[in-house]
């Protein structure tokens, strides 16, 4: 048994780490998964991997429950991307792998919309399957599905060619901001382009206002180092970017491009402005 659990530990532990955004969460759920299978006689399960997909599936929804009724109270704010274990570099890594954008957008979806959506759309795990992990009918596992993927994929009114131009900018502007490229951000930039970033943002306690192609890509320059754990996404239905370290939303740049310029950029990191903002992931 023990050799047969290993084999499925790979895919037990993606499935928690989406469904919980963090790898510590997601080994204890995945280790919360063996003990159970230790408790259980499983001599007529046919299908190993569902039952086991089955179980660290209902131990992740009631540990996002959990976290739900905490923050109600005020008890708990639900953090993604936490790493207990001290391995900052290997957490970091896996949000990468999976999306930065994705598991921003994932919490902010119902506890039985994020396991719906990660194991329908994500491991293709039937809707026959999920309706029981969650008491409802398949036809109302396939909403809660449905309902996801819009918040997922978000909307905009935006033409596609549009998102296009807009993400080829969004794309040049981050590689030259890691790769502290003076020139190439002012390239970017329209002359008189302005950048206003809100108290939270800091350095400073006050807002911040820049103006000007070099001193805005200085500024950009200045901040290399938060664009190791950033993103590009939809922000309110266009082509923006989101930090977010180890998968938990710090601050978000929305831009607005005019004839392949930046014209000004909106730095945001205070909590509410955040919470009100449309993040979706791009294709």
């Amino acid at each position: 048994m023990d050799e047969r659990f290993e084999e499925h530990r790979s895919h037990l532990r993606a499935v928690a780490y989406r469904m919980l955004g963090s790898l510590s969460e997601a080994d204890d759920a995945v280790q919360e998964t063996w003990l159970r299978l230790n408790r259980t006689d499983t001599s007529e399960v046919e299908n190993l991997a569902g039952w086991l997909t089955t179980v660290v599936a209902r131990v992740c929804l009631n540990i996002l429950r959990s976290r739900r009724r905490e923050a109600q109270f005020g008890e708990h704010e639900p953090v993604i991307g936490r790493d207990d274990d001290g391995h900052p570099e290997q957490e970091a890594m896996v949000a990468d792998e999976v999306g930065l954008a994705l598991l921003v957008v994932l919490d902010t979806l119902s506890p039985a919309e994020r396991l719906v959506f990660v194991l329908h759309d994500m491991f293709a795990v039937p809707f026959e399957e999920l309706g029981p992990m969650i008491e409802k009918t398949p036809a109302a596992s396939r909403q809660l599905a449905s309902r996801a993927r819009r918040r997922v994929k978000g909307a905009t009114p935006v033409p596609e060619a549009d998102l296009t131009r807009q993400r080829r900018v969004v794309d040049a502007f981050l590689a030259a901001s890691r790769g502290g490229d003076f020139d190439a951000l002012v390239a970017l930039l329209d002359p008189d382009v302005e950048l206003r970033a809100d108290r939270a943002a800091g350095p400073t306690p006050t807002p911040i206002a820049l103006r000007g192609a070099k001193v805005v890509a200085r500024g950009a320059g200045a901040a290399s180092a938060r664009s190791r754990f950033t993103q590009p996404a939809l922000v309110n239905g266009a082509v923006g970017l989101v930090m977010a370290p180890l998968g938990k939303l710090r601050l978000a740049l929305a831009f607005t491009i005019v004839d392949g310029l930046v014209t000004d950029i909106d730095v945001i990191a205070d909590p509410d402005r955040l919470r009100n903002l449309n993040i979706a992931v791009l294709d």
